[in-house]
C-alpha cells in the first residue's frame, strides 16, 4: 500500500511539472527578441534601415507577447495581425532581397516556435 501512494505522488509531481514546463514554453514561444546586430548583418541593412526595423521588431515583439495572453482563437487572429503589419512595415523598409530574406527567416522562427 505504501509504493502504491508513492508512486502515485510521484507520478502527480512529474505531472504537474511537465504542466508547468508547457505553460512556460508556450508564453516563451510569443518572445519574438532577436540579436538586431545579426539580424542587420543577415540583411545588409544600412544604418537608416536598422534603426527603423529596430522600431519596428519592438512593436511586434510587444504585439506578440500580448497575444500569447488571450484564448486559442483570438491569440490566432492577433498573431497573424501582428506579422501581417510587420511584414508591411518591412516590405517598405527593406529592399526585394532583404525583405525575401526576411520574410524566410520569420517564417522559420514561426514554424520552429509552433505559431505557424
Amino acid at each position: 500500500m505504501k509504493k502504491i501512494v508513492l508512486t502515485m505522488v510521484a507520478l502527480m509531481s512529474m505531472t504537474m511539472t511537465f504542466a508547468e514546463n508547457e505553460g512556460m514554453n508556450t508564453t516563451e514561444a510569443y518572445n519574438m527578441t532577436v540579436n538586431m546586430k545579426m539580424l542587420a548583418r543577415t540583411l545588409n541593412l544600412s544604418q537608416d534601415q536598422v534603426e527603423s526595423v529596430t522600431e519596428v521588431h519592438k512593436t511586434f515583439s510587444s504585439e506578440m507577447v500580448f497575444a500569447a495572453q488571450y484564448g486559442k482563437e483570438e491569440r490566432s487572429k492577433m498573431v497573424e495581425k501582428a506579422v501581417n503589419k510587420d511584414l508591411a512595415y518591412m516590405n517598405y523598409i527593406l529592399n526585394k532581397d532583404q525583405y525575401r530574406k526576411y520574410v524566410m527567416l520569420l517564417n522559420t522562427t514561426l514554424v520552429n516556435r509552433g505559431l505557424k
